[in-house]
């Protein structure tokens, strides 16, 4: 009998009993669903947090992190990002990243989100080529 280990990233969710599970749970499956062959891991863990979900796609599309209060969806490029439904409610100030703080029982325009994932890889995906460009000297 072969037995299978959930993936990081499941066992990261599954190891949240509330709703901040059930946020990331949601959460994943629109991005899932948004942009087919999205790899995940969970980065940055530590003796003292099990780690941060991260959805990739050419370079990071977004990241999923639990605190106490709210679930906070981080994208690196953010600020590239069109944002026409508004969802971007925190990190506003700088000028790459952006991400959405979803508190318990926050509603989520699942249409928009689906719209910020579609747009985050070929933002990272023209960051990437615009690296690749060689140097005039």
């Amino acid at each position: 009998m072969t037995v299978t280990t959930p993936d990081p990233v499941t066992e990261r969710i599954e190891a949240l009993t509330d709703w901040r599970g059930d946020t990331l749970r949601r959460v994943r499956g629109l991005i899932r669903g948004a942009l087919p062959g999205v790899q995940e891991s969970v980065k940055w863990a530590k003796a003292t947090s099990p780690g941060v979900p991260v959805w990739a796609h050419g370079g990071i599309v977004c990241t999923g992190e639990p605190s106490a209060r709210a679930v906070k969806l981080t994208f690196p490029r953010g600020a590239s990002l069109p944002d026409p439904a508004g969802l971007f409610n925190a990190s506003l100030d700088g000028n790459a990243r952006r991400a959405i703080d979803l508190p318990e029982g926050a509603t989520l325009d699942e249409a928009a989100f689906r719209d910020l994932i579609r747009a985050a890889a070929p933002a990272n995906e023209q960051t990437q080529a615009a690296r690749k460009k060689p140097r005039l000297t």
